[in-house]
């Protein structure tokens, strides 16, 4: 039998960044977290960054963390959020720090896209829903500006971190696939678009498959954080929804999946892409997933809205534990409070406990009173968004569904789980919470010899090494009266254009 290996997971979400290892063998899957440090934004002359010099010397400080207590990894992973970038002028240095997707400087930027490759083209071409913050909103937007005449190359930001580890440049393609430039029939970029918009075809780099080598650390890497070499790193679903989907503990095929953090990401598993008009018009997405599989799915706005809440509400001094806040959501009665979870006037930081009581007032409904309302209005929108979006892939994509998923950190909130149950009238199967990071490893190992398989084979190996929980739908609001919640506040896609 072979002997359990160690592999290290970088997993980089738009609010924290973790360094998690992994031991590794065909019957065993152990995690620990190395290290965790913080994402956080930074405005600068009115324009929104992320602080990529930060991530990347929290990478640094995760890999020596990892070394100390885990040992030399055979290789390293790397996972992170979708569609922004970094420039590198021709020496390869990098023009700035990556502007944040939430940044305004996409506004009105769709309507220019959509003048030059109209929005049905550019969804049957690519698969991808219509987002202003897409990768292909980005690059239009920077395209008079300085830097982006300096540039020479693209570099998604799990790919960004890789070069700077390596020395070598890649774009791996779960990832690739969320920019809009992306043919998700052939895996291979639409030339053809980005001449349409003016777009280099060479700005970015080749594509690279999950389980290819992406290179070695470099002799920086290795000084700066104590490894011994050779260290792989090796390409993995850098999309981290893409990670989390492989960490699905599915039995078959038969599953919806909810990738729940900041945002919701909610669908279904694929072998094609759905091209057609109508899931373009419902808003939904095709991204490519690992082994040549598709995620077909709906981004939902998550748990955002309750971090946001949290965010404000310590701002005015008046903290709330998250534990107090789920227990007093639990004695409001189940929708009672409703809002459109998508409605982009939720999409900006700011005051959210004001902007979902406005949200209810328009709706005609009743408008929380406190934090516990307003919680409990977070996790039924939630849930009745899941809904939608679960209905909709099954009739859209024509795969039937018997269980939903709940994978991330919101498999850890009983309540948004139980009331996903009783909305989806559906079993709910949370956990693991560390899926992207589970995923992430579970490519490594795979690609180095430690597990062998399908998906199928990684997934039954978390089935039988991660705790999960199974929520049955319960009476309370039944189906019906979900049904009803449902016409009386559609839920609807993100506008399409």
């Amino acid at each position: 039998m072979r002997t359990p290996r160690t592999f290290v997971a970088v997993d980089l979400g738009a609010s924290s960044g973790r360094v998690l290892a992994g031991r590794v063998g065909p019957e065993s899957l152990t995690v620990s977290e190395a290290h965790r440090f913080v994402n956080r934004p930074v405005r600068v002359a009115g324009t929104l960054h992320w602080d990529v010099l930060a991530l990347y010397g929290g990478v640094l400080d995760g890999l020596r963390a990892a070394g100390r207590t885990s040992g030399t990894p055979v290789s390293v992973g790397i996972d992170a959020w979708a569609v922004d970038f970094g420039l590198l002028d021709a020496s390869g240095a990098l023009l700035g720090n990556p502007v944040h997707y939430r940044d305004g400087r996409t506004e009105g930027v769709p309507e220019r896209v959509y003048a030059r490759v109209p929005a049905a083209e550019l969804y049957a071409i690519t698969g991808i829903q219509h987002a202003g913050f897409n990768t292909v909103h980005q690059l239009v937007a920077a395209a008079d500006t300085p830097q982006f005449a300096a540039a020479r190359q693209a570099l998604l930001i799990p790919d960004l971190i890789s070069h700077w580890l390596t020395g070598v440049a890649g774009t791996e393609v779960t990832n690739a696939s969320t920019t809009q430039l992306l043919d998700p029939v052939s895996g291979r970029w639409s030339t053809a678009i980005m001449s349409a918009l003016g777009l280099d075809p060479n700005l970015f780099p080749p594509l690279r498959l999950p389980g290819e080598a992406a290179g070695v650390l470099g002799a920086e890497v290795l000084a700066e954080t104590g490894l011994r070499g050779p260290v792989r790193v090796t390409a993995v679903g850098s999309h981290d929804t893409a990670s989390a989907v492989v960490g699905v503990p599915a039995h078959g095929d038969r599953f919806a999946y909810i990738s729940s953090g900041t945002w919701s990401l909610v669908g279904v598993e694929l072998d094609a892409p759905v091209l057609t008009e109508e899931s373009r018009q419902a808003n939904f997405t095709n991204e490519l997933g690992v082994d040549g599989t598709v995620r077909y799915l709906r981004n939902v706005m998550g748990l955002w809205l309750l971090q946001e809440c949290m965010r404000h509400w310590d701002r005015l001094g008046r903290p709330h534990s998250l534990e107090r806040l789920l227990d007093d959501a639990a004695k409001v009665p189940a929708l009672r409070f409703l809002v459109d979870a998508g409605d982009p006037v939720f999409l900006a930081p700011g005051d959210m406990p004001d902007r979902i009581a406005a949200a209810c007032r328009r709706a005609g409904g009743p408008v929380p009173g406190t934090p516990g309302e307003t919680v409990r209005c977070i996790v039924d929108s939630l849930a009745l968004a899941y809904r939608t979006a679960v209905l909709d892939a099954q009739r859209l994509s024509g795969h039937a569904v018997d269980v939903v998923h709940v994978v991330g950190g919101g498999a850890l909130n009983t309540l948004l789980c139980q009331t996903t149950a009783d909305a989806c009238a559906l079993p709910v199967v949370a956990g693991p919470t560390e899926a992207a990071a589970l995923g992430n490893l579970l490519v490594q190992a795979r690609a180095a010899g430690s597990v062998t398989g399908s998906l199928a084979d990684l997934r039954r190996l978390l089935r039988t090494t991660q705790p999960l929980r199974r929520y049955e739908p319960r009476g309370g609001a039944g189906e019906g009266d979900w049904a009803r919640a449902a016409d009386r506040l559609p839920v609807r896609p993100a506008s399409v254009g």
